[in-house]
């Protein structure tokens, strides 16, 4: 019940095995920082791109390489339905991922994936991992161990901290991750906020169906289910794991613990 198998449909997740022996769901998250402190893949490399620094234009990354973007045309549609397109003399240039003006990296370990759109005011921190045709939109903050799936939007202004999103997962707008996971096809109302960190202090407890569980974490924010919706300026309290295809609805606070498949919390 309470095992990543009986949240997440992992088969075609690039990065299933940070969850491979696991007992709890959460456990994904205790082995986020080895994992991808021990991800290898080229560093994004080009004298436009100073560390800290918004770009001053826009850079294409294409097999590996940053490039200038003075030789290219773009149409900045929707990367997930695979609509951004880079063009070079009129080439369609399959798989180019575009970092616009005004985006900000800091550190080397940041790897994107192909038919990623970064744009103009999001902030960067390494390590992280963005997957193919994600979106990372205006004002998004992801502050290091962020792994991010295939096909997800870390929307505008919306901060992510220590978290994971499988396939297709969204957090749209003015969102707050912090120690979260969000399953495949997971979608946050703007103003979803996920609270990790008790008032009191201690490891977090999830009150689990056969009663509570320490989970060994000081901090533990949400974890959804695929498919799980939270509504407009919802909120869940630390340690609260909402089952696949469960809605928490809109101004509504989720209490910490287990909640089954399918739950409605009003």
């Amino acid at each position: 019940m309470l095992n990543a198998g009986s949240y997440f449909d992992l088969t075609t997740f690039a990065h299933r095995e940070i969850f491979s022996g696991t007992e709890y769901v959460w456990d994904g998250l205790k082995n986020l920082r080895a994992y991808m402190d021990g991800y290898t893949a080229a560093p994004l490399v080009h004298p436009g791109l100073t560390l800290g620094v918004p770009l001053r234009q826009p850079l294409v990354l294409h097999h590996g390489i940053l490039s200038c973007s003075r030789e290219y045309e773009f149409i900045l549609d929707d990367p997930g339905k695979g609509k951004l397109k880079v063009l070079q003399n009129g080439q369609l240039l399959r798989g180019a991922s575009v970092l616009m003006a005004g985006a900000v990296l800091q550190g080397r370990r940041i790897y994107i994936g192909e038919g990623v759109l970064v744009e103009s005011g999001a902030l960067i921190k390494e390590p992280a991992i963005i997957g193919n045709q994600s979106e990372v939109r205006q004002g998004a903050y992801l502050r290091g161990y962020c792994l991010v799936g295939d096909r997800c939007v870390v929307g505008h202004t919306t901060e992510v901290k220590h978290s994971i999103f499988l396939n297709d997962a969204k957090a749209g707008h003015f969102a707050y991750l912090g120690d979260s996971i969000l399953g495949a096809h997971a979608n946050l109302g703007a103003g979803t906020k996920f609270a990790n960190l008790r008032f009191l202090g201690g490891n977090i407890q999830v009150k689990g169906p056969d009663g509570p569980v320490d989970t060994g974490l000081r901090k533990l924010g949400a974890i959804l289910g695929d498919r799980a919706q939270t509504g407009c300026n919802s909120v869940t309290n630390p340690g609260t794991l909402l089952g696949p295809d469960s809605i928490l609805m809109p101004n509504t606070t989720a209490p910490s613990g287990f909640h089954s498949a399918k739950s409605v919390i009003r």
